[in-house]
């Protein structure tokens, strides 16, 4: 009799212990639910799944890097001060010598000026140009027929190019109705309407004038 209630009181306690397990199951599990909605996730971020923006990558600027491991060619680039070559500029000398009298001193003093003006920036490797402008009783130093000069120019049309010889044509006109025969010009010079208006047009253009 005695076993027999012990046996009671074990059927009972073990009865209990079953009721009381499965009343807390449905509270542990919601605990365990709970606990994984609310704690935010910490594992990195889902890779994007569209193909038409591919990532982009952290790259870092130039300005974020210290200063020492910048590459000096950066400094340079776009520049333009250090990557075209400085080239020298060489000014050309622009000379009138005007002949308008009928003097072979004045006509020698004009060749010898065209002569000393080149050989001065044949020195100096600067290039030159003189336009011996010859009009009125001028015009002789350049007349095949009378020019006291005649020789010294054809020697200069070889050896001094920069040197060129104009004749005035109204003033060649008015010695051919003058003298009633045509008026020659020798080779090396060239006829222009005007001895005065070429002066006048080649200051305008810059040249420097001299009558010797």
């Amino acid at each position: 009799m005695r076993i027999f209630h012990h046996i009671l009181r074990l059927a009972a306690t073990a009865a209990t212990s079953l009721v009381v397990a499965a009343s807390s199951a449905p509270a542990q599990e919601g605990t365990r639910a709970a606990t994984t909605r609310d704690v935010p996730t910490t594992y990195w971020p889902a890779t994007p799944t569209s193909t038409t923006q591919p990532p982009r990558l952290a790259i870092p600027s130039a300005r974020g890097l210290p200063a020492r491991r910048i590459p000096k060619q950066l400094a340079v680039v776009g520049s333009t001060a250090h990557s075209i070559p400085h080239v020298a500029h060489v000014k050309t000398h622009r000379l009138i010598l005007q002949v308008n009298t009928n003097d072979p001193a004045a006509m020698n003093l004009a060749l010898n000026n065209a002569t000393n003006v080149t050989q001065h920036y044949s020195r100096l490797g600067e290039k030159v140009s003189i336009e011996v402008v010859t009009f009125g009783p001028g015009l002789h130093m350049v007349r095949n027929d009378t020019s006291p000069v005649k020789d010294r120019i054809e020697e200069m049309a070889l050896s001094t190019p920069e040197v060129s010889f104009k004749a005035c044509g109204n003033t060649q006109e008015k010695m051919h109705k003058a003298e009633n025969k045509e008026i020659p010009i020798i080779p090396q010079a060239k006829v222009v309407e005007s001895g005065v208006v070429r002066v006048m047009e080649l200051q305008e253009k810059g040249w420097s004038y001299m009558k010797p």
